[in-house]
Formats: structure tokens, sequence, C-alpha cells
């Protein structure tokens, strides 16, 4: 099965089209400037030039706070984009994984969301996610399948994980938010779930499932772990509220995903947020100082 891969030059989509190769699978790469998934003859051109069995969409708008003023442009990639991907695939007989956020719930629950929990978004960035949900599963309700993830980190461009690297290198002390609780998820794992639930989209995989690393923590306990791992002293890092720095998109509170549908198909248990972060740090760490100048 030929893959390809939407928004290949992001962070998740430069680690699954890593994962991919590393298992050999032939995998075709489409970063932004290759494919504007908003323009439906460039999409239609891409899927009959390549001719993938499956197409992961990593392409998003995940200026969550610009998307407050700009909702328009943002529903274009995140909802009307994804709406083409679908069509196409569907005109084609390609499957698709569509890569979605737990902004789509409303944030204030008290327990893991499981993909059926009702949404109900509360920020622009959420509504037009959502909208690429319902369009994808409208318009390929047997051969798609939503994953969604949260608070996601990586090797390859801007993340908090890297943030808190750079900070505990050039400062005394740091204020993190502790009232916002979810999933530290690492970008690679996120991805080899997407290449293990791949050959099972149609084949008893569809609708929505969820990928993050088990475990909770607020923004607060992944600083003090980052620091930690770091050998820096994990008191540098202050508590603060939401509140304190206030922004155009309000955040969720509660970010927790459940994995009820991942365990029904069989695929591999995510590990903990700690376990992961632990074995991808070094590998942000490297990365950070090659292209500091």
């Amino acid at each position: 099965m030929r893959w390809l891969v939407t928004g290949a030059g992001g962070m998740l989509g430069r680690d699954t089209v890593a994962e991919l190769r590393t298992r050999g699978e032939p995998v075709t790469a489409l970063d932004r400037a290759a494919l504007d998934i908003t323009d439906p003859a460039a999409v239609g051109r891409a899927l009959t030039a390549h001719r993938p069995g499956l197409l992961v969409n990593c392409a998003a708008y995940t200026a969550v706070d610009a998307a407050e003023q700009d909702e328009e442009r943002a529903l274009r990639v995140n909802g009307d984009g994804p709406r083409l991907l679908a069509r196409a695939c569907a005109a084609r007989g390609i499957r698709l994984v569509h890569l979605s956020t737990d902004y789509v719930f409303a944030g204030d629950a008290h327990a893991p969301y499981p993909e059926d929990h009702p949404t109900a978004p509360r920020t622009a960035y959420g509504r037009t996610k959502l909208a690429g949900e319902r369009a994808v599963r409208a318009e390929l309700p047997d051969a798609a399948v939503v994953v969604r993830t949260a608070w996601l980190y990586g090797v390859h461009g801007r993340s908090f994980v890297r943030t808190m690297i750079e900070l505990a290198a050039g400062r005394d002390t740091v204020d993190v938010v502790d009232d916002q609780r979810g999933q530290p998820t690492w970008s690679a794992d996120v991805a080899a779930a997407v290449a293990d639930l791949g050959p099972r989209v149609g084949a008893g995989a569809t609708g929505v499932l969820h990928a993050t690393n088990t475990g909770d923590g607020t923004w607060y306990d992944l600083a003090r772990e980052v620091f930690r791992l770091l050998g820096a002293d994990p008191g540098r890092v202050r508590p603060v509220r939401t509140a304190d720095f206030p922004r155009p998109a309000p955040r969720p509170a509660y970010s927790v995903l459940a994995h009820t549908r991942r365990q029904r198909l069989g695929l591999p248990r995510p590990r903990d947020w700690r376990t992961a972060l632990r074995e991808a740090l070094p590998l942000i760490r490297k990365e950070a100082l090659r292209e500091t100048p």
C-alpha cells in the first residue's frame, strides 16, 4: 500500500513520514508548498498522480489565538480542506486518516473524554477542526478515521517542551500554568499509532480514535519534569493560574482523552507521557542546539 501524507512539513507530518519510511512503507510526502489542500484542482491532480491507497492528512491551521480573529481562513484549511480531500478520496477509492484535536470538546470534564462524548468547542480553532471532522465522516463514512490528539511536542518545530529547554538554560525562574490538565504527547508516538492504524482503516476501523500518551498532568507538571530530566532544579518552575496569562482563545481546563476504541481494535497500548518524554527530550535538545546560531 502506498501512503500519501499531506502537511508533511509540520511536526506530526514529518514524524509520520519518518515512521512509515522506517517501516519500509512506500510514502509520498507533500508539504504546504507542494499541495494546498484548499485547492480542489490541486488535490485532484495530486491524488491522480501519486495514486495512494491511504492518505494521512496532517495539514492544519494551528494558530489557536490567531484563529479567533481569522476564523474564515482557519475554516478554509481545517474544514473545507478535509472535505475536499475526503471527497477526492471517495471518488478514487482511497482511505483516509484525518488528524484532529482535543479542542473539539468543551474542556470542562472531570474524567477522560471517550471518543463518542458530545463535542462543544469553545474556540474558533476548535469549531473549524470539528467542521473538518464532520466533513470527513460525511464524505467518507466507511473508509476514514478521525484521529484526535492533544498537547503535542516533537523534535521538529516549536513546542512547549522546547521552550522549557530554552528557558531552563537562560532564566532563573519560570512561571507555568497549573490549572490546565492534559496529556503531554510525543508526536512520534502519534505517528506510530497512525502507522499501526492505517491497514485497518475501512477494514474494521472507522469513526474516531484518540491518540495521546497516557497519564495526565498540568503544564506545570510537564515543565518540572523537563527541568528534572535536564538536571535542572524543578523548584525554579513556579505555578500560576490561567487567569494570570489571558489569551485571545480560552484554553481547555481539561484535555484528557480516553483510548477505548484503540483498545477495542487491538492496537498497541500508548505509553505513559513521562516515559515518552524521557526518550524524546535528548532528541529535542539536540535539534534545538543544532539550530541555535
